[in-house]
Parts: C-alpha cells; structure tokens; sequence
C-alpha cells in the first residue's frame, strides 16, 4: 500500500526515536520560553527543559488537561503572536467556552500532509473523489479531511453535515468513490438508501474513512455489510491537532500514530503512572512540531492501547487500539465501571438487534438504574409478541453476563431513536440534572 512520506512512515526505530528526542527538547524549550503557563507549571513541579535528556524524561513534566485550555481562554497557551496566526479553530464544546486552537502557516502546511498520510494509509490515492461529510467551520474535521485530500491529489466534495437525500444524490451523481463522516452517520446513509430504493453497491463508493466518536469493531461489520464498503479508523483530537494524530491502513490491525509529530504514552488514568506497550491506559500526547499552540503531555481521556511492533503494511511507527472508552464518559453503575461501546458490543451480538440504541441512566431511591433503548430489526418487530419477549431476554442476559449489571431493556421499532448528522449521543444520564 502506497505511503504517503514513506522516509517517515517506514522510519527506523533508532532514527525515529533520535528524532522525537530533537524535536521534543526544543519543544520544550519552546513552551518554557514563550508560554508563561507552562514555565510556572514546570516550575512548580521543579524542572526545567535541561532536565529533559531522553525521551523517558517526559514522565517528569507535568500533564496538561481540557481545563486548561478554558483557564487560560482564548489564546493564553500560544507561543508566537497573534499576527503569525494564519487560523483559529475550536472544540464544538458542550458547555461553556470552546476550546480554541490557533494554527501558524507551517501548522496548516504540516496538518495536511498528515491528512494526506491518513487518507493514503486508509487507501485513498489521486484518482479517487472524496465525498467530504465533517462539519466545515469551527469544527476542525471538514476543513482537515479538505485540505488532506486536495494535498493527496484527489477531488474533494465540500459535502458538509447534513441532507442526508442530497449526500445520496451527490454519491450517484458525482462518482463518489470516498465518504468522510462518522460512523454513525455512515449508517444513517445506508437506512435511508435502503428506504429510497437506491443500491450502494451499484455506485462507485468503495471506502469510508470514520472517526470522531468511539465505534467498535461490531459496529464495523455493521457498516461494511450494510454500506457494502470498507470501513476505516482514524482518530484525532481538537486540542493537539484535528484529525490527523493516526489512522488505521488496510490491514485494520490498529491506528498508526504518526510518532514524528506526536509522543504518545500510556498512563493509568488514576495515578497518572507510566504504562507499558500493550497494556491498555489512557493515552497521553505531546505535540512534537505545532508551532501556534504546543502541548505537552495533554491527557487524551481516551482508554487505547499501544503496539509498538513493525505493521506488515511496513509502517514501523506505534498503532493504537480502537478507543474502548473514555475516562470521563464512564458510567459507573452501582460500583461497576461500563463504557457505552462495551454496551454497544453487547448488544450487537444479539441477533435481530440494530446498531441504534440509547442508554438512559437515572437515580431512583439513592439507587443507580440504567434503561437500554434499542432497535430491532423489521423482520423481529413484526414478528409476534413471543419473538420480540425473546431478543429482550437475550439482550438482558447478555448484559447481565457480559458487563454485570441488571439494565431494563425497551425494545423499539426502527427508525425510532433520533439520528444524528454529527457525533452520536449514546447516553442520556438524568442523574446529573
């Protein structure tokens, strides 16, 4: 499979780590000159970019979070002027301030040739037309998956979010070989293909590359069989660069993180000590090159785990497990620890059940209660009473054993829960309101 910047992606390990260990330093030495909030965050945990010798050094410096990006809104953490700033992003934060990012013109530059690496490493190549369905604006997946597939060479649609008719019209009519969106709205595409009576197989669409929101492996196979395409990951995140941070290749056998440009550790998410490859953890990232908005060990919340072993694509840089969840969206149901994307692999090994469903969580009598809303198929909801009283059974047992918790299960028709264009809302939690 064709790379991108093979030089890179194919690099050695000794020379990858020599590298990383350069351009950390002067990183370092970066924040510690021009972002007053790291030189007193440094010095309060008493060290300095001198103390940084070798790359296990990192340990040593002190871990930055979400808030404080919103403490120091809006550009408190830039290290070059605001004149140098050719773009400004930001999270689409739920709450409060966004989270802001500016870029320099070296960032724009570099962030997209690590699209153009993601869209190659998922098999995308020059002649292909990528039907671009991220939100453009704010939102930093339009414009990153633009400017990587003009970068690669390819055609690129500005489809953005929504109209979901329409995004079917485009794919008919313009050749759409590519799909960028999430997985969940990949299969929101493929249920209203199926009511309009249009075949996806019968077009020229072939591959989707999906990220911004957890899906598991289960939910893949959902994809692939109901798009009839190929289904790929790819991950990023706002705060260190948009998407671009890894992507899987053809082989699906975990994320390349391009490490030229990013550190990547693993910590356990409670004491913040350093983990070993191929144990999972939360993953923590250091930017390596960003020159408006540098970051040094950025706590991720995202639970993955790392493989530090060569791919037989030939790429030798670190892949990344799927996310298999989120420090802070853990549910904690009566003392038991449950991601919304164990549910989700759960539920899609029960036969007759679809990839939609909502997990309500509510408090009744100082008790945790956890209600699973989810479709069955047409062929199961038509069926008689018995038929639907049995796959509710067999969810509530599969829950039951799989994850320990006892979950009231509503099975409901299709197309009854609420689609998304975006990020898909899994979880309802009536606790906090």
């Amino acid at each position: 499979m064709t790379m991108w910047e093979p030089q890179y992606e194919a690099m050695p390990g000794k020379e990858l780590k020599c590298l990383q260990l350069e351009r950390l330093q002067q990183k370092v030495r970066d924040v510690y000159e021009r972002v007053p909030f790291y030189r007193t965050k440094f010095q309060e945990a008493g060290v300095t970019p001198e103390d940084v010798k070798s790359l296990d050094d990192i340990a040593r410096l002190p871990f930055t979070n979400k808030n404080d990006f919103r403490d120091n809104y809006p550009y408190g953490l830039m290290a070059i002027p605001l004149s140098e700033v050719v773009r400004v992003h930001a999270s689409s934060g739920t709450t409060g301030k966004p989270i802001v990012v500016p870029y320099s013109a070296r960032d724009i530059d570099i962030w997209a040739n690590l699209m153009a690496r993601n869209l190659a490493s998922a098999g995308v190549h020059k002649g292909d037309v990528i039907q671009n369905a991220y939100g453009y604006g704010l939102f930093t997946g339009g414009l990153g998956f633009h400017y990587g597939g003009e970068r690669l060479g390819a055609t690129v649609i500005p489809a953005s979010v929504g109209n979901t008719k329409r995004q079917l019209m485009l794919i008919e009519d313009l050749g759409t070989t590519v799909l960028a969106c999430t997985p969940s709205y990949v299969l929101v595409l493929a249920e209203t293909a199926r009511q309009m009576g249009i075949n996806l197989a019968s077009t020229q669409l072939r591959l989707a590359t999906c990220g911004a929101e957890p899906w598991t492996e289960k939910m893949r196979a959902e994809i692939e069989a109901k798009a009839g395409i190929t289904a790929i990951d790819n991950y990023g995140l706002t705060e260190i660069v948009g998407p671009g941070v890894s992507c899987e290749c053809y082989l699906k056998r975990g994320m390349h993180i391009w490490e030229d440009h990013f550190l990547a550790e693993i910590v356990d998410p409670v004491t913040g000590e350093s983990l070993p490859y191929g144990q999972q953890g939360e993953l923590v990232l250091t930017t390596l090159t960003k020159e408006a908005l540098p970051v040094i060990r950025f706590r991720t919340h995202d639970l993955v785990t790392l493989y530090p072993e060569r791919c037989q694509c030939g790429r030798t840089m670190v892949r990344m497990s799927k996310v298999r969840g989120r420090t802070d969206d853990m549910l904690i149901i009566r003392g038991i620890n449950v991601f919304p994307t164990q549910i989700e692999s759960v539920l899609l090994s029960v036969e007759g059940v679809e990839p939609h469903y909502q997990i309500i969580v509510d408090r009744e009598r100082h008790l945790d209660d956890i209600e699973i809303w989810v479709e069955v198929s047409e062929a199961v909801f038509s069926d008689e009473v018995q038929a639907l009283k049995e796959v509710e059974e067999r969810v509530r047992a599969e829950v039951n054993s799989v994850l320990g918790i006892s979950a009231r299960i509503k099975l409901v028709e299709p197309r009854t829960i609420a689609r998304t264009e975006g990020k898909a809302k899994r979880v309802i939690d009536r606790r906090e309101l």
